[in-house]
């Protein structure tokens, strides 16, 4: 099997040449041909059809479907593909850095125990590539600029709708995810936004996709690559759950038309 098929095949089966891992691999891969096959061999065939078209698709790089599919596996805590999805991701030019931050980012956005199995499976993977400490963010960053004005108007509706009720959740709300969180550098506003949109999605969360679609798209993700995001999710967290995005995107779209 040649390399550049290797990789389309890669993020859904963790298939690899002779049945072995790359060589920053330290493990083989959890699933062969032959294994699917004999338990399932309309998989293989799907496999080598609508996934494998999936990840030439033109709608979104293959970096930012490794962001997608990562982030996706968080949310859902996938444990079983994360080493080869990150693994993945960092051979689609996703920095060693930038795979810490997305873990950072999702523990707030899909819950800490999540990320925890996410940095176990990313451990494996940076002591196979001799990845540093010295590759991976500050802990405590010069901070990008905020957004004084928008970032007032967000705090205030929040405090309005909900400060009676959780005023502990909006403090927090207001001053680590927002006045913290999302201005820290190591991750460009677009692809922490790419996360969050993608981590809500897989995990089924509707009712938050309309707000961070908008976030995304001020943030410089396009309407085509928000449809080819949900596109990629049905195959990664599911028809339903991306027809419950597709009704939200739909009504984002034709709203910022206007």
């Amino acid at each position: 099997m040649r390399v550049a098929a290797l990789l389309v095949l890669l993020p859904v089966f963790a298939w690899a040449q002779g049945g072995h891992a790359t060589k920053e691999r330290e493990s083989k891969p959890m699933y062969i041909p032959e294994d699917i096959r004999t338990v399932a061999p309309a998989l293989d065939k799907y496999a080598r059809g609508p996934i494998a078209e999936l990840w030439k698709r033109s709608g979104l790089t293959p970096r930012d479907r490794s962001i997608v599919s990562v982030s996706a596996l968080i949310a859902r805590n996938l444990t079983g593909e994360m080493v080869d999805q990150m693994n993945l991701a960092l051979e689609h030019g996703v920095k060693p850095s930038e795979l810490s931050e997305i873990i950072t980012h999702l523990a707030f956005y899909s819950g800490w125990a999540n990320a925890m199995s996410a940095v176990a499976a990313a451990k494996r993977v940076f002591a196979a590539r001799r990845i540093e400490a010295n590759q991976l963010p500050e802990t405590s960053p010069s901070l990008l600029p905020l957004n004084k004005e928008a970032e007032e108007t967000r705090a205030a509706s929040v405090e309005n709708q909900f400060g009676k009720t959780s005023p502990g959740l909006v403090q927090y709300t207001k001053d680590v995810l927002f006045r913290d969180l999302w201005l820290r550098p190591g991750l460009a506003p677009r692809d922490r936004s790419l996360a969050t949109v993608s981590a809500l999605i897989a995990s089924g969360q509707a009712a938050q996709i309309p707000y961070h679609l908008n976030r995304a798209m001020d943030n410089g993700l396009t309407q085509v690559e928000a449809g080819e995001v949900i596109t990629h999710l049905a195959f990664y967290a599911g028809w339903p759950n991306a027809f419950s995005a597709v009704t939200v995107a739909k009504d984002v779209f034709e709203k910022r038309s206007q």
